[in-house]
């Protein structure tokens, strides 16, 4: 299957708009990196507490800024979690904190702050931010049943039984204290509605990454990167010849930098997925690199006589049905991820798009350019060696002359 035939663009002619292109987007990033959002390292890279929290209905973001500025709070990086239809939202306290302690610490930091929202209610426990132990504890207190010395077995299983239905009944959310009727006894449930009201969220989870944990992430990430760069770099040597290779791998590099930078100039976090993303593209733009730099060598045996420049143009010319195919397709795909896959793969798709583009582009217009300047500024030091020792030869020619004179 092509797309078309025959076709006859001067790519290496357009080298020079491609370089400003090139240079454009690279700067920009850069810039972006260096002097203004720096690269927006992941929880996973830079440590901190994250913290899940499911409402009832849909979450108004700015309202949940709000309050966490009310709170006290300052710059929390808040987002929707999940599908859209989960209405749940994560929140990241950049708490760098290891202990047990910093666990129930951020926990209770949201709840508090969310609480605001519940006005009227003060002097009670919230039901849906409460576990097994705490309703336990108040009925043993309370003693709604009067059970005397079976109180504690008897009250353990009734706040297991609530913990339950609570969480896999309703989906963590109860909109009232009446909805336990039928599933504990109603001396219960009325000394619930005394101590106990509903709020419309619940904190599902929280998690702790550690500095320590995120500076050797952070090192192993770049690791990853720069080995498998070294090791494009050896096979491509082995495989053609140096220049091959370092073309090949100076377009990843430029990829990469281009990517980073506009995650960097978009202020989106790096996180574990995006540096799986950023390997895949990787590997991705070295594949159809090596697609034409193998057609570059093929027809460098079969036309002898025609410039390097006509032989590139036209070995990118041969293969460019076949890239936009899988490009296309493949971008298609991400493209699809980015738009349908939800929040926690926005990220990891977001990269590819960048990545395909870039990868694709970068295969023409700065690995095959890259090869063919090197080339020629090789043929130029040759040509210069040449006339150096032509010139040396009839220096010495004269020299001998005049001593015979």
């Amino acid at each position: 299957m092509e797309l078309f035939r025959n076709t006859n663009i001067d790519f290496l002619g357009k080298k020079w708009y491609f370089l400003a292109f090139s240079l454009i987007f690279s700067v920009a990033g850069l810039l972006s990196i260096f002097f203004w959002h720096g690269i927006p390292l992941g929880v996973e890279f830079r440590g901190g507490t994250l913290v899940y929290v499911k409402f009832a209905h849909t979450p108004d973001l700015d309202q949940v800024r709000q309050a966490m500025d009310r709170a006290g709070l300052k710059n929390p990086r808040i987002q929707r979690f999940g599908p859209v239809s989960a209405d749940e939202v994560l929140i990241d306290l950049g708490l760098q904190e290891t202990s047990e302690a910093a666990l129930d610490r951020g926990k209770n930091t949201i709840i508090q702050a969310l609480q605001t929202q519940n006005a009227g209610n003060e002097g009670k426990q919230d039901l849906n931010n409460s576990g097994a132990p705490t309703l336990e504890q108040y009925l043993l207190q309370k003693d709604p049943l009067h059970q005397g010395t079976d109180a504690l077995s008897s009250y353990t299983t009734i706040a297991q039984k609530i913990e339950d239905f609570r969480n896999k009944e309703r989906g963590g959310i109860l909109s009232s204290v009446d909805e336990l009727r039928g599933v504990v006894p109603p001396g219960v449930v009325s000394a619930l509605q005394e101590g106990f009201y509903t709020s419309n969220f619940v904190v599902r989870n929280v998690e702790i990454v550690g500095p320590q944990v995120g500076g050797q992430l952070r090192h192993q990430a770049i690791l990853a990167t720069l080995y498998s760069l070294a090791g494009m770099l050896v096979y491509l040597w082995f495989r053609f010849e140096m220049i091959y290779g370092v073309g090949a791998v100076v377009a990843c590099l430029h990829d990469t930098i281009i990517t980073v930078g506009f995650f960097s100039l978009l202020n989106k976090e790096i996180s574990l997925t995006v540096i799986a993303a950023i390997l895949t593209l990787i590997g991705y733009s070295m594949n159809d690199t090596i697609v034409v730099f193998d057609r570059i060598r093929e027809n460098i045996k079969l036309l002898r006589r025609e410039a390097l420049d006509d032989i590139v143009n036209k070995s990118i010319n041969q293969t460019l049905s076949r890239t936009i195919l899988t490009s296309g397709l493949t971008f298609l795909t991400v493209l699809s991820l980015y738009v349908f896959g939800g929040e926690v793969l926005r990220g990891f798709s977001l990269a590819l798009v960048i990545g395909i583009l870039i990868g694709t582009y970068s295969s023409i217009a700065v690995a095959a350019p890259m090869l063919v300047a090197y080339q020629d500024w090789r043929a130029r030091r040759a040509g210069e060696a040449v006339a150096r020792s032509m010139s040396s030869s009839r220096n010495k020619a004269r020299e001998k002359v005049k001593v015979k004179a």
